[in-house]
C-alpha cells in the first residue's frame, strides 16, 4: 500500500503572519508571505525519501469570511508548492477547503455553511487517501491543531502533532496537547516530529 502523509500547512509548514502594530495572527494570502518553519525542507526530504507521498490539507475560510479573494488561496498554495518542488522536494496533491459555518462581511456566500472538508471533519484526509490508494495504517496527518488531531481521529489516521510551547497561536493547547486525545507523536520541530514519525515505522 502506498504510504502517505498528509500535512496541514499554517503553522507546520509555513509560520503564520503576525501583525506588529496590532499584535494581530493571520494565515498567509500572498506568496510574498510565505515562510518556512525550520525543519521543513530537511523533514518533507527525509519523508519523500522514506517512501511516503506527500500532500497538503488546509483550512483556508479567508474567502467565506470576506478577508480575500479564493484566488489569493489559489496562488498562494502554487507558490507553496513551487517553492518546495525548487528546494527538491514534491507535493502530489493540496486539498484546500474554503468554507466556514459562519462567513463575515463580504464573504462568498457560497462558501458559507457546513461542509464535510473541513477540519476537524475528514473530508480532505479521506478524499486524500482515496485518490492515491493509501490505507488507513499507512497514512499520518502531520499538523499544529487540535481540527487536525481530530481529523486524524474521524479518518482513522495516526497523527503527529508540531507542538511548540509558548507560540501564540497555539493557545488552546498551551497546557500540551493530552487534554485533545494525545496524537501518536509530538515534537516541537518539524525535522524532529518526522524523525521520530519514521522511527515509529
Amino acid at each position: 500500500m502506498p504510504r502517505l502523509a498528509i500535512l496541514d500547512r499554517d503553522g507546520t509548514l509555513v509560520d503564520v503572519v503576525r501583525d506588529a502594530e496590532t499584535g494581530t495572527v493571520q494565515t498567509a494570502f500572498h506568496p510574498a508571505q510565505l515562510r518556512l518553519l525550520d525543519g521543513v525542507v530537511d523533514g518533507l526530504a527525509a519523508l519523500a525519501s522514506a517512501g511516503f507521498t506527500l500532500a497538503i490539507a488546509t483550512n483556508q475560510p479567508g474567502p467565506a469570511k470576506g478577508h480575500f479573494a479564493r484566488e489569493a488561496v489559489a496562488r498562494t498554495n502554487g507558490a507553496l508548492v513551487e517553492r518546495l518542488a525548487a528546494a527538491g522536494v514534491t507535493i502530489a496533491a493540496v486539498e484546500a477547503c474554503l468554507h466556514h459555518p459562519d462567513g463575515g462581511e463580504g464573504g462568498d456566500t457560497s462558501l458559507v455553511g457546513p461542509c464535510a472538508c473541513r477540519k476537524p471533519r475528514p473530508g480532505m484526509l479521506l478524499a486524500l487517501m482515496a485518490r492515491f490508494g493509501a490505507g488507513a495504517a499507512d497514512t499520518w496527518m502531520i499538523g499544529d491543531s487540535s481540527a487536525d488531531l481530530e481529523a486524524a481521529r474521524a479518518a482513522g489516521v495516526r497523527s503527529a502533532l508540531l507542538f511548540a510551547p509558548g507560540r501564540c497561536e497555539l493557545c488552546p493547547l498551551r497546557h500540551g496537547p493530552a487534554g485533545l486525545g494525545s496524537p501518536d507523536l509530538a515534537a516541537p520541530r518539524f525535522d524532529e516530529l518526522v524523525r521520530r514519525l519514521l522511527a515509529a515505522g
